[in-house]
């Protein structure tokens, strides 16, 4: 037993000095990203004409929010836009809104494709990509989203940096005044300001599904959109990233802000959870040969840091609720709550940190969601347990992580709509 308490005790000491040093990375690297967005936004220069882009969306019984996306397409100030939809043979009245849209703005250039057996998510974005993509940059769109009026035109302007293969969305999730909405909401404002120090370290490799742009011949290259894991998107990303990333770079773009749904009940949140956690491990597993390797085609930083960190941070993910444990055990031994104070405050002024900096958030926003700051270190724990839940369910499969048994990519199912209206400020 003292063992096993000295065991918890290094643990927890470790685990506690690597979330720190993190911590302290993550302000960092988003400063200094801020410091290079601001300077880059003062050079950008007016250049002849801009390249097309192709704006792809799968939809599958998305009537609630599909006229709403389109919407905020057709509304963008970029003027070169084609936007394809690829309706998976839903069952609802999907077809016959976009139909309706079509008529209604006959100048915006719709495509409508409906094809006659399920494709799956994958295999429907790759199909339009392949068949009627004419332009040099793709952006895939989820049917939930909505997207602020110049993200795509700040999205191309990424690609003047012929290094740049890749960008990242800055994704928001629309307000939902509830427990698990809040919880979202700030979670996903922390995640994606951790992007920025990818950004910075080149070592960024996650690229989610919602208003991502890529290259067309780089998603030529390394095959499209994979129909073998259970995320799409992350496969895609981690393909590209391993041609080599420092001349195939992703990068994280703040100003291009797209908004969209988050699950809208816990039994909603853990499907999504164990789908992402599940994809991000089998993509991991595929690409483990980039672990420690020395190689000119690869930053030191996504070899020697970010990807190991992906799988250790899945190692303290399980050891959490002994981690818990041990620190009520010694505050309870001791007659002391310093390290559930010292925690708290740590995290606490951590989210403060990640939301007054926000460039996309204004003074009334920040000073309203910051009274939500005391109480959501207590709320983490809800996303904890349920990220716990989720790894321990992909390791009772483990089959399916080695991709050993199939994966049904026309199964896929929507989350439930809501269809609210969508604010950026």
């Amino acid at each position: 037993m003292h063992i096993f308490g000295e065991i918890l005790f290094y643990m927890f000491v470790t685990f506690g000095l690597i979330n720190t040093f993190h911590l302290g990375l993550y302000i960092g690297g988003a400063n200094l990203y801020d410091i290079w967005q601001y300077r880059r936004h003062a050079t950008l220069r007016r250049r002849g004409r801009l390249p097309d882009v192709t704006v792809v969306i799968p939809a599958y019984n998305e009537e609630l929010s599909i006229e709403r996306c389109l919407e905020s397409v057709r509304l963008t100030k970029y003027p070169h836009v084609s936007v394809i939809v690829h309706n998976d043979i839903s069952t609802d009245a999907t077809a016959d809104i976009i139909r309706a849209y079509q008529k209604k703005y006959p100048k915006f250039n719709l495509r409508l494709v409906n094809r006659h057996h399920r494709a799956g998510k994958a295999g429907g974005v790759n199909y339009c990509i392949q068949k009627y993509a004419k332009s040099d940059l793709i952006m895939t769109l989820d049917a939930d989203c909505v997207l602020r009026p110049d993200a795509i035109k700040r999205a191309v302007r990424y690609f003047d940096d012929p290094k740049v293969v890749g960008v990242a969305a800055n994704v928001r999730l629309m307000d939902k005044p509830t427990v698990l909405g809040i919880l979202q909401q700030f979670e996903h404002l922390i995640g994606y300001r951790s992007k920025k120090f990818y950004t910075m370290t080149n070592c960024e490799f996650i690229v989610g599904g919602v208003a991502s742009t890529y290259r067309k011949d780089v998603l030529k290259q390394v095959g499209y959109y994979g129909t073998d894991t259970q995320t799409e998107d992350i496969g895609l990303s981690m393909k590209v990233v391993a041609l080599g990333n420092k001349e195939h770079r992703i990068v994280y773009g703040s100003d291009v802000v797209a908004m969209a749904e988050g699950a809208h009940t816990f039994r909603e949140l853990l499907k999504q959870r164990y789908r992402w956690k599940m994809g991000s491990m089998q993509n991991l597993l595929i690409h483990a040969r980039l672990l420690f390797r020395i190689d000119r085609r690869y930053s030191a930083s996504l070899t020697f840091y970010r990807l190991p960190m992906a799988f250790f941070s899945e190692l303290m993910l399980l050891c959490t609720p002994l981690i818990l444990g041990y620190i009520v055990y010694l505050s309870v031994e001791y007659h002391t709550t310093a390290l559930f104070v010292g925690a708290y405050l740590t995290i606490t002024l951590y989210v403060l940190l990640t939301l007054w900096p926000d460039e996309h958030t204004s003074i009334q926003r920040k000073l309203a969601k910051s009274l939500y700051a005391p109480f959501l270190y207590f709320a983490f724990y809800i996303m904890d347990a349920v990220q716990v839940i989720a790894i321990v369910r992909c390791l009772m499969n483990p089959r399916m992580m080695a991709r050993r048994s199939q994966v049904n990519q026309a199964a896929w199912t929507p989350p439930t709509r809501a269809g609210q209206q969508a604010s950026f400020s």
